[in-house]
């Protein structure tokens, strides 16, 4: 569908949302939206700030999330991957607002032991996926400068209502599993396995696994919505609309705006 060998500076800069309100965010900024149907999801090319792109929903868990990847990879060809969100914080620190940057991404729920130490990928010899160095490093230089606009962005109502107080940038291990964590006892046994996780969530390990697998450079940020505890239900859908898909519109914006996503993989990808 595109041929980056007959226009490489064409290849589109894939943006995957996790959720239809991120989505619905930044369809009305294409310049143009034209629409391909392929294995059941609908791809949206056109150029954002300037830039080709391809914007499509990835779906909700590991496997249609890792379906949707692998078609932007072998049918689009983009250049670079960014992965947009919410999440869960589990780490000291991470709080409701707050976004996390992606280093590294695991599967808590994998664990083939003993044929395998647990969390490791079967035949891959690894269960730590990292997140392209170049990309991530610019990245994070936009989320900050987005975040210090946060404040005039969202609104001092609505910072307040979701007890948001100047949020700020993490950046480290994020895991996915497919189980939305929402007890205090699991965060409690994840923070307890896995200590130096910043967040949780349902997809990006996945997206990081495909993206391994075809040399794709990628990115991955995450607005966090709760603290995955017993209170993590409430208003989600309302944050993801009123303070996620903002956030997410201004990174993803600048960081079109300044090439951030351009780059080769790096940190051994």
């Amino acid at each position: 569908m595109n041929d980056p060998k007959s226009d490489p500076d064409e290849a589109p800069i894939a943006v995957v949302s996790a959720m239809h309100e991120e989505l619905r965010a930044l369809l009305p900024e294409l310049d143009t939206d034209r629409r391909t149907v392929c294995a059941g999801r609908e791809f949206h090319h056109g150029r954002l700030h300037g830039q080709p792109v391809v914007l499509v929903l990835s779906g909700i868990g590991k496997v249609a999330a890792a379906t949707t990847v692998a078609v932007l990879a072998s049918e689009f060809r983009p250049r670079s991957l960014l992965f947009t969100g919410v999440a869960g914080g589990l780490a000291n620190g991470v709080r409701v607002g707050d976004v996390v940057l992606a280093r590294e991404l695991l599967q808590h729920d994998m664990d083939a032991s003993p044929l395998f130490p647990r969390y490791e990928v079967p035949l891959t010899g690894r269960s730590r996926f990292p997140a392209a160095g170049a990309l991530s490093d610019r990245l994070a230089g936009v989320a900050r400068a987005c975040l210090a606009d946060a404040p005039q962005a969202l609104g001092a109502a609505h910072m307040a209502a979701f007890g948001i107080d100047a949020p700020r940038l993490h950046q480290g291990l994020v895991i996915s599993g497919d189980r939305f964590v929402a007890t205090a006892a699991e965060s409690d046994a994840l923070r307890l396995a896995l200590p130096d996780a910043l967040a949780v969530e349902m997809e990006g390990a996945a997206v990081a696994q495909v993206c391994a697998d075809f040399a794709l450079p990628f990115a991955l940020i995450r607005v966090i919505s709760d603290r995955a505890d017993d209170t993590a239900h409430h208003d989600f859908l309302r944050f993801t609309r009123e303070v996620a898909s903002v956030l997410t519109r201004l990174i993803v914006g600048a960081a079109l705006s300044g090439t951030v996503t351009h780059g080769a993989p790096t940190d051994g990808r």
